[in-house]
């Protein structure tokens, strides 16, 4: 099955009230959207995929004698981007090439109270109105990520929120497509190239004028993770009957965790998407690998023309998602993988040959400790 360009540009969004669905405008395109199927790698426990990544780790960690050695690819970034890092790091040290390319964005500091006038001058001073899609700054998987309408949305979740932790605002971005793009660059050569490129689709369900959306999402193995992750949420909407044939986005974030779908979506990697990319990571201190979550308009624009806006940035800790593709046997997606690994000890070894130095395991431990602590207590997704 592909992932079409004309479905993409199917999209569109809802009224006020529902912002947090989209719903295809054409019936014939729901072969496009909808994809029931789950590949072995997503069907597998996750403690049974990282034994061989951890295996191969341990490899790694042997032959180039560090085990935190890829915290050195990204120096100007927490763990280099490991675990544990803040989503504003990536953005702080931006040049206007980068800045340019990403989401207007603020930071809401959750360590005294916040009343709604000062919440909307903060919005203001950083060019934002609603809606606004909300983040917590050290996040992980779309947990806590809320599209948001309204003040009296923002002021809900940020009284939910942890204290003395940061939120993150964003302008919420209606372009229809979103993708991963994996970069790397080599210290020795300097040569930026795109080591792959995944191609999201947000979870869904398809009305048959019968079920309600809540029935829907149960009969169906993928969306059900939705219910499962009891971390996402639908509210009324859920008891909402869609009509036959109408497909209804279920969720802001695309997550498998949620019934998202990856895509491996390599053969749309183009010279202008390189050079595009490329300039990015080159206008961000010392930046040599990472994924780049973007949301472009159409396939076209974002293949010739670089049409695309950043939503965040991740590091040394990016997972290959383009393996997570239903369509990619389970040797190749593990395969893929593997290679990242391999890649990201090289390339931090050459960084470590240039003087940074990688994080010692202890502070590594510390930092995913305190993000293990604090994913359950972020208000829910939408």
């Amino acid at each position: 099955m592909e992932y079409r360009d004309d479905g993409l540009r199917s999209w569109s969004i809802g009224p006020a009230g529902r912002r947090r669905y989209a719903l295809v405008r054409s019936q014939s395109d729901q072969a496009d959207f909808v994809d029931h199927r789950c590949g072995l790698l997503e069907r597998m426990p996750k403690w049974l995929i990282c034994v061989p990544l951890a295996l191969q780790w341990l490899v790694l960690a042997l032959r180039y004698r560090s085990i935190t050695l890829p915290s050195t690819v990204n120096a100007a970034i927490t763990s280099g981007g490991l675990i544990g890092e803040g989503k504003l790091e990536y953005f702080e040290g931006m040049g206007p090439v980068a800045r340019a390319a990403t989401a207007e964005h603020c930071a809401i500091s959750t360590g005294s109270k916040r009343t709604r006038a000062q919440l909307r001058r903060i919005m203001r001073t950083a060019g934002l109105s609603f809606p606004v899609v909300a983040k917590p700054d050290v996040g992980l998987c779309g947990y806590g990520v809320r599209l948001l309408s309204n003040s009296k949305e923002l002021l809900a979740y940020v009284a939910a929120f942890p204290l003395n932790e940061t939120i993150v605002l964003q302008r919420y971005l209606p372009q229809e497509g979103e993708a991963g793009i994996f970069y790397a660059r080599d210290p020795d050569t300097d040569e930026g190239r795109i080591i792959g490129l995944a191609l999201r689709r947000f979870p869904q369900v398809v009305g048959d004028g019968c079920h309600s959306i809540g029935d829907l999402i149960a009969l169906d193995p993928r969306r059900n993770r939705l219910r499962q992750s009891g971390r996402a949420w639908l509210g009324e909407a859920g008891s909402r009957i869609p009509r036959a044939g109408e497909v209804v986005r279920l969720a802001t974030v695309g997550s498998t965790r949620v019934g998202g779908v990856y895509r491996n979506g390599g053969k749309y990697v183009t010279p202008q998407l390189t050079a595009a990319i490329d300039a990015i990571a080159r206008d961000m201190p010392s930046f040599y690998f990472g994924r780049f979550d973007v949301r472009f308009p159409s396939l076209h624009e974002l293949q010739t023309a670089g049409a695309f806006t950043i939503m965040e940035i991740n590091g040394a800790g990016s997972e290959a998602i383009h393996a997570w593709d239903p369509d990619i046997r389970l040797w190749t997606g593990l395969g893929m993988i593997f290679a990242k690994q391999r890649l990201l000890f090289s390339i931090g070894a050459a960084r470590r040959g240039c003087g940074a130095r990688p994080i010692t395991l202890r502070k590594l431990i510390q930092l995913y400790r305190r993000q293990a602590r604090l994913i359950p207590l972020y208000p829910q997704s939408n």
